[in-house]
């Protein structure tokens, strides 16, 4: 008898944000990105985010406040949309210079693998573009069937929205995707 069952799974994470594990974490950049300072408020025994536009005064003496990007992708480990938050100035600095680079481009276009390895101050993340291809349409079905408002994140709110929300500045993900290949237009292109 094996140590798991022969047909066993692991169990699909609940989370709706994405966390760079060790080793490799590959996904697709589905939207834009929002960007802004993240810094934390002790609330108790807790610290909450908050997330702004503009740099403001730090909440807490320990620990500066850092520049964050936010935007929904897909997590080929867990196979959902999810929101990934990047602090890290080195992963940051690499898809920078890939979108800036002309045979790479816009990195919505092609999946991203961030390599984590080392703990604490030891960390070293590495990212690894992978070859621009079309991605899955159940991608952009699962995208467009997700309701998501990154702009939640700065006032501290779910950024997940339930079908019965009709917020103002939400994305209509349903509009986002022609249904097939021939209906793709440039200007249909949400990016």
């Amino acid at each position: 008898m094996s140590f798991l069952p022969d047909n066993y799974e692991k169990p699909v994470s609940q989370s709706n944000f994405m966390r760079l594990e060790q080793g490799e974490n590959r996904f697709r950049i589905l939207s834009s990105a929002i960007v802004g300072w993240i810094d934390w408020k002790r609330e108790g025994e807790k610290n909450t985010p908050v997330r702004t536009k503009d740099r403001q005064p730090n909440l807490n003496t320990d620990r500066q406040s850092r520049h964050f990007w936010a935007f929904v992708i897909w997590d080929y480990r867990d196979h959902k949309v999810k929101i990934l938050e990047i602090t890290q100035t080195t992963i940051q600095d690499a898809i920078y210079s890939l979108h800036a680079n002309q045979d790479w481009g816009d990195p919505k276009n092609y999946d991203l693998i961030v390599k984590k390895t080392g703990e604490k101050m030891e960390t070293v993340y590495n990212v690894i573009p992978v070859p621009p291809k079309k991605a899955d349409q159940r991608i952009f079905d699962e995208y467009s069937k997700t309701k998501i408002d990154l702009n939640k994140l700065y006032s501290g709110e779910n950024p997940f929205l339930d079908e019965a929300t009709t917020d103002r500045g939400t994305q209509d993900l349903s509009k986002s995707y022609p249904s097939s290949e021939d209906d793709i237009q440039v200007k249909d292109i949400p990016f």
